[in-house]
């Protein structure tokens, strides 16, 4: 399903909608603080470990030291459990000026230690990505299809023609759940719109749903 870009109905949100403080856009992609870090994988990382440094604050997306590359050919493979029940919003993909950035990524929810054998299986959604070098573009979500997501699973399909792939910040944007025995704790990672200079662009790109 593809949209334009425009100010009137549709999925493509453009940035006069989406003025926020830096502060409050930090708050908006907080995500990363719930994920069990001891837990994740990465898949054909080249580093052992490097995969978990691009879950990192919005505010250090720019920390250039972080970063993931590919090993044997240019996917990657993320498996992320949360330590809660997320709903997933909105993904930034932050990459290299190069051919190395990702072109594209698919999303699968609630598959733990998912192996690239699995990626053969329908996503619940793809996204063909454009290259942002400075994490500003946001790709939005189908919410009711990650409405109730315990693990989720990045897999970097391609990029523009490099032999690897190089990754430098993903950025998560949603709601967390903890379920408790006698109460539910909900923490809103979604920052009210407010007029500042800095803005963030979101796009919905061509994507592709499980009917």
């Amino acid at each position: 399903m593809s949209h334009g870009h425009s100010h009137g109905g549709g999925g493509c949100r453009c940035a006069a909608e989406r003025e926020e403080p830096p502060e409050q856009r930090g708050l908006a992609y907080g995500l990363y603080l719930r994920i069990d870090l001891e837990r994740l994988q990465c898949l054909n990382e080249s580093r052992e470990g490097s995969g978990r440094g691009v879950f990192k604050p919005w505010e250090e997306r720019a920390d250039r030291s972080k970063f993931v590359e590919s090993d044997a050919d240019e996917e990657l493979l993320f498996n992320i459990p949360f330590t809660g029940n997320v709903k997933l919003k909105g993904i930034i993909i932050m990459g290299e000026d190069d051919d190395s950035h990702p072109s594209e990524m698919r999303l699968y929810k609630n598959i733990p230690q998912m192996s690239f054998d699995d990626t053969e299986r329908e996503p619940d959604q793809t996204f063909s990505l454009n290259r942002d070098l400075t994490g500003e573009l946001e790709y939005a979500t189908k919410i009711s299809r990650f409405s109730n997501v315990y693990h989720l699973s990045i897999h970097i399909s391609k990029n523009f023609g490099a032999d690897t792939t190089k990754v430098f910040y993903i950025g998560l944007r949603g709601e967390w759940t903890e379920l408790r025995r006698h109460e539910v704790t909900i923490c809103n990672y979604e920052a009210s719109a407010n007029p500042a200079d800095h803005r963030v662009h979101q796009v919905t790109p061509q994507t592709h749903f499980i009917s």
